[in-house]
C-alpha cells in the first residue's frame, strides 16, 4: 500500500514538473504574491517548491508538497542540537576563551551577515512601502473628521498609488514591449490584458481621473493593499517584538480571509457598476465612465484572475432578480436578453 502510494506521488511529481507554468496566468499572478528575499528568488530549487505549491493549490490538491529548507550546509542539523546540548557544560571554557576572537570575526563580517528584519529595497519592498501608503491614504479618505480637501485629495492619490503599484509589478514581471510599435505593443497587451495587475491598472486610472468622489470605489483598492501589507510583514517581520505584540494577530487574520476579502471586493465592483448607472439620472453622470467601467467589469467576469469571484456574485444576483423579473416585469426579458449577449460575446 506504501508503495502504492509512493509511485502514485513520484506520477505527480513527474506531471508537475512537466506543467507549463509560463501560459498560465495564475502562475505569474501567484509568483508575483510570493515574497521572498531576492538570493531565495533566483534560486531553481526555490521557483520549483512554489511551482509545486502552485500545483497543488490549483492543479492537483493530492500531491505532497515537502517543507523547503531554508538552511544551507553551513548550518548543523536539528537531529544534533539535544546531543550537542550535554557537552554544552565542557565546552563553555574554550569558548569564553575564544570568545573575543570570534567577536573580532564576525565584526569584520558584519555586513555579509542577513538580518531577518533590514529592510532592502528589492521589487516587495518597494511593493509594501506603496501599499502601506495607499491603505492609509484609503483610511485617511473616508475618516468623517477629515476635511473635504484633505479627504478628496487622499482619495486621489490613493487610487494613483495603486496605479503605480501595479503598473511597477506589470514591468516587473512582463518587462516592456519587444519593439516600439503596434504589433509588439498588441502582443505584449495580449500577454498582461487578463492578469489582475492590469485590470487593477485600468481600475484605479479610471476613478484618478474621475471629477466624481465615489468613497465606496477605495473598498476593493484597500482590500489589495492591506492583502499585500500584511503577506510581506509576515514574511519578512516575524521576528519583530513590535509585529508580535501589535500586528501579527491581523495579518493572520487576514491571509486566512483571503477569500472573504476577494468575495468583498468582487461584491464592491459590481456593485459600484450599478451605483454608476443610477449616477447617470444625476447631475454627476459620467456617460463615458459608465461605459468604459462596465466594459471593465465584462472583463472581470472573463479574465481568469477574477472571474471566479465575480461569476459568484452575478449568479447571486441572477437567483435573487430573475424570479421577481419572471413575475412582476415580463417586459423585461428581451433587453436584459440582449445585454446578456453582449456580456457573454
Amino acid at each position: 500500500m506504501g508503495g502504492e502510494e509512493g509511485e502514485s506521488q513520484k506520477l505527480k511529481k513527474i506531471a508537475a514538473l512537466a506543467y507549463d507554468y509560463e501560459n498560465d496566468p495564475r502562475w505569474a499572478e501567484y509568483w508575483a504574491n510570493v515574497l521572498i528575499p531576492p538570493h531565495m528568488a533566483s534560486r531553481s530549487d526555490v521557483v520549483d517548491h512554489f511551482k509545486r505549491k502552485f500545483y497543488q493549490r490549483y492543479i492537483d490538491p493530492g500531491l505532497v508538497v515537502e517543507p523547503m529548507s531554508l538552511g544551507g550546509s553551513s548550518q548543523p542539523p536539528r537531529q544534533t542540537a539535544s546531543s550537542s546540548s550535554s557537552s554544552s557544560t565542557a565546552s563553555d571554557q574554550p569558548r569564553s576563551h575564544s570568545s573575543g576572537s570570534s567577536a573580532r570575526t564576525s565584526g569584520s563580517s558584519g555586513p555579509s551577515g542577513s538580518n531577518p528584519t533590514t529592510m532592502r529595497w528589492d521589487r516587495q519592498t518597494i511593493q509594501f512601502s506603496v501599499n502601506a501608503w495607499v491603505f492609509a491614504l484609503a483610511l485617511l479618505a473616508v475618516l468623517p473628521f477629515v476635511p473635504m480637501n484633505i479627504s478628496n485629495r487622499a482619495y486621489r492619490l490613493s487610487f494613483l498609488g495603486t496605479a503605480c503599484s501595479s503598473l511597477y509589478s506589470l514591468y516587473s514581471l512582463y518587462g516592456l514591449p519587444r519593439a516600439w510599435n503596434l504589433q509588439a505593443a498588441q502582443v505584449w497587451l495580449q500577454s498582461v490584458v487578463a492578469t489582475k495587475d492590469f485590470i487593477n491598472f485600468i481600475y484605479s486610472i479610471m476613478f484618478v481621473m474621475s471629477h466624481v468622489c465615489l468613497k465606496f470605489a477605495l473598498i476593493p483598492i484597500s482590500c489589495r493593499a492591506v492583502e499585500l501589507v500584511a503577506k510581506f510583514l509576515r514574511r519578512n517581520f516575524n521576528r519583530s517584538t513590535l509585529y508580535r505584540k501589535y500586528l501579527e494577530g491581523p495579518s493572520i487574520w487576514v491571509e486566512s480571509n483571503t477569500t472573504t476579502l476577494g468575495i468583498l471586493s468582487s461584491n464592491a465592483e459590481v456593485g459600484l457598476g450599478f451605483l454608476l448607472i443610477i449616477s447617470l439620472f444625476s447631475w454627476q453622470r459620467n456617460i463615458m465612465q459608465t461605459f468604459m467601467y462596465w466594459q471593465l467589469l465584462k472583463l472581470m467576469y472573463q479574465a481568469p484572475a477574477t472571474s471566479g469571484y465575480h461569476r459568484s456574485v452575478w449568479a447571486e444576483i441572477g437567483r435573487s432578480v430573475n424570479p421577481s423579473i419572471h413575475r412582476y416585469a415580463p417586459f423585461l426579458k428581451t433587453p436584459i436578453t440582449f445585454i446578456q449577449r453582449w456580456w457573454f460575446r
